[in-house]
């Protein structure tokens, strides 16, 4: 057996966190500005560790209460006629999967805190170095959550092997399982950071937006607004710590899956069998090498050079590599001839062409997400038309484009899902999910730098510093809106594919060979499960709504009482924002994250596993087609204001900020900040989420409501 190639898989992690310090240390040695920019940049670094650390004390008691329950689960594996108790191990193995999945969203944080004040002051030189420095920031997120994610399951699986070692041929078995401990910690902690964040990023931006830009006139990130430095802290534990959570989890679930039903096969190569298993781990483990390498090629020229085809370089080559690199890899691992899991045999030629249809299908994501949600593009300028006759036609217009968007990606998925099955069956879906998110690191790399831009951007307003600083800010944030999108449209379709592998391990495990909707009890739990995402966005949504109220009745007493902030006599009580987010978001989250994680318990242990399989069908077609929606919506609206604000032609005439189609604009995008930052990137967390509990609890539902 070629055993060195299980320890090339953590060696690789460990290769992202190395590139990641060195990255780290060269922003930290960037200027960070006069003392203004300084103070301004400490107040925002402050509020989002106050927010880290308030939602980890919550957290702490919810994953030590978890694992306990786990402990005590009674997991036993048999094993050459052994009982093996195992549920310490899974209980260990979630901790663990917890604590790298906070640690992943602490890196983004800390960076991205460093990174934004450091772009500003970069920004009074060129827009090339304010690019170098806020994507920097975004490769250390990028690099950070992969380089982790190797690292634990990689690192977990030889030490599980260890543990397991000369029980027998189950060995294996036995330890990926154990390891769906793991998986489950990450993306329980990721929708938690997701949601919360959200909560928190959302609340403050509406309220900073309705009492700041609406009625005080005021610009978006003017110091005398007394919510600004919140919504600045907001873009960094939403689009950053919760972000960073949210693709970490993604990441592990992906690979776990592919090696859950790897795990299956029986094959005869050189790895001692372990060659399906093994290779989603070392193909994602390449992927952090070449996410470096199109890191590097992120650069431009001058100031008319365009920063949208810069990343696209560094993206689409890291892509492009990983396809190529992988076609030697899946020849030399996989053995020869014809490969069987399940009903289905394929050849490791057909693993590749999975592989290739995985890249294929994230690249049309991203395509189909960039031309609904950019400026210029037919689908924003419609909004922006219809902005002109009032606030009403503007939600009218983003609705309909958020709705058209949901077309061609469930086509893509459709067709991605049939083709990469056809070429080598359930695992081909697997391998097909695992190769689009190979490269993780890129694209969170590409999605992070965004917020550490906006972040940039509301420094040099609160600064005061010359228009051209904000325009090159501006130019950066207005990129990052569309790549934000775009990430989070690649997230969603990964989470189309990861939840329809842990489907089919589940089936696997839960002893049932299908799931018939003719069955009443069967078809109400797709009903059921159908409904979910939209409680769960209903919930965010509300939440938003009464944070943001919070916040506006905070900000208008603060103008009222407070004699001197318009006149910049007096400075505003900016914690009390931060305080009135934190609490909002901490409080808030916890009623959508238990729907998550006690539906699926509830439902398999009273109706059993084939309705459990139709809840989670139905969970899955619902979530993607609401994330598809609503990420996308608000991402056309909030594009369709930054377009007033940079200038926009309407039947013939030009029209600006402060004009009343702006003012309907705003509008909109304040309703489309809680769908593309909120609910909409929550839905894959909850799809994957549902799934991962219940593969765990899978052995424990076996033959119940059999009948």
């Amino acid at each position: 057996m070629n055993s060195y190639v299980i320890y090339m898989v953590p060696a690789l992690g460990i290769l992202g966190l190395v590139v990641m310090a060195i990255k780290s240390a060269w922003v930290s040695k960037q200027d960070a500005g006069d003392d203004n920019m300084k103070e301004l940049a400490g107040y925002i670094a402050d509020g989002a560790m106050a927010f880290l650390k308030a939602e980890w004390k919550v957290l702490s008691i919810f994953v030590l209460f978890t694992a306990v329950l786990l402990a005590y689960s009674g997991t036993i594996h048999e094993v050459n006629g052994k009982e093996i108790h195992s549920s310490w191990i899974i209980s260990i193995a979630f901790i663990i999967g917890a604590v790298f999945s906070a640690t992943a969203g602490y890196i983004g944080m800390k960076v991205a805190t460093k990174a934004n004040v450091r772009t500003t002051q970069a920004a009074r030189t060129s827009l090339k170095q304010a690019l170098k420095v806020s994507f920097t920031g975004g490769t250390v997120m990028g690099l950070g959550v992969a380089g982790l994610a190797v690292l634990g399951l990689g690192g977990l699986f030889i030490a599980f092997l260890a543990i397991f070692a000369g029980l027998g041929a189950n060995t294996v078995k036995t330890a990926i399982e154990v390891l769906t401990g793991f998986s489950l910690g990450a993306e329980s902690i990721a929708l938690f950071a997701r949601v919360g964040g959200g909560i928190y990023t959302k609340a403050a931006d509406v309220g900073a937006d309705l009492v700041g830009k609406v009625e005080a006139g005021i610009p978006e990130d003017d110091v005398r607004n007394p919510a600004t430095i919140a919504d600045n802290v907001g873009d960094n534990v939403g689009d950053v710590a919760g972000m960073g959570a949210d693709l970490f989890g993604s990441y592990v679930a992906t690979i776990l899956a592919t090696m859950v039903l790897g795990q299956e096969i029986r094959v005869t190569d050189n790895f001692g069998g372990m060659s399906p298993i093994l290779l989603p781990m070392v193909i994602c483990g390449l992927g952090i090498i070449f996410s470096i390498i199109g890191c590097a090629l992120v650069t431009i020229k001058d100031e008319k050079s365009s920063v949208q085809s810069a990343l696209n370089v560094g993206n689409w080559s890291s892509m492009l590599l990983t396809v190529i690199a992988s076609y030697p890899v899946v020849m030399w691992m996989l053995p020869e001839g014809q490969i069987a899991l399940r009903n289905a045999t394929f050849t490791k030629n057909g693993v590749f062409a999975a592989i290739v249809v995985g890249t294929i299908v994230g690249a049309i994501m991203s395509f189909v997400t960039e031309y609904y949600t950019a400026m210029g593009k037919k689908p924003v300028m419609s909004i922006i038309r219809q902005s002109s006759t009032g606030h009403a036609t503007n939600i009218i217009a983003g609705l309909s484009v958020g709705m058209k968007s949901t077309v061609i990606p469930i086509l893509t998925l459709a067709g991605g899902i049939i083709a990469s099955y056809y070429f080598a069956g359930l695992y081909g879906v697997a391998i097909a999910a695992a190769g689009m998110m190979a490269t993780t690191a890129m694209q969170l790399a590409i999605d992070a730098f965004g917020p550490i831009a906006d972040n940039a951007g509301g420094i040099a307003e609160m600064s005061q510093l010359p228009p051209e600083v904000r325009e090159r800010t501006d130019n950066l944030d207005a990129v990052g809106n569309t790549t934000a999108a775009t990430g989070k449209g690649f997230a969603i379709a990964s989470a189309a594919l990861t939840s329809l592998a842990l489907f089919a391990a589940f089936v696997g495990m839960a002893g049932i060979d299908r799931i018939d909707i003719y069955k009443a009890p069967v078809l109400a739990g797709l009903f059921v499960g159908g409904m979910i995402p939209f409680i769960f966005s209903a919930l965010c949504i509300q939440a938003v709504g009464k944070a943001a109220m919070e916040m506006v009745e905070e900000v208008r007493r603060q103008f009222r009482e407070i004699p001197g902030i318009m006149e910049y006599k007096a400075k505003p009580e900016y914690e009390k924002c931060v305080a009135i987010s934190t609490n909002a978001s901490i409080r808030q989250m916890m009623m959508p994250g238990a729907i998550a994680l006690i539906t699926p318990v509830l439902v398999g242990f009273t109706m059993g596993p084939e309705v459990l399989g139709g809840l989670l069908a139905g969970v899955t077609v619902s979530g993607v087609l609401m994330g598809i929606f609503q990420s996308n919506a608000g991402g056309a609206w909030d594009n369709a204001k930054k377009s007033f604000e940079k200038g926009v032609e309407i039947n013939g005439e030009m029209v600006y900020k402060g004009s009343e189609p702006h003012k309907a604009s705003v509008t909109g995008d304040t309703v489309g900040d809680p769908f593309k930052d909120t609910s909409g990137p929550s839905m894959n967390i909850l799809i994957k989420l549902m799934s991962i509990v219940s593969l765990v609890i899978a052995p424990y539902i076996v033959g119940i409501g059999s009948r």
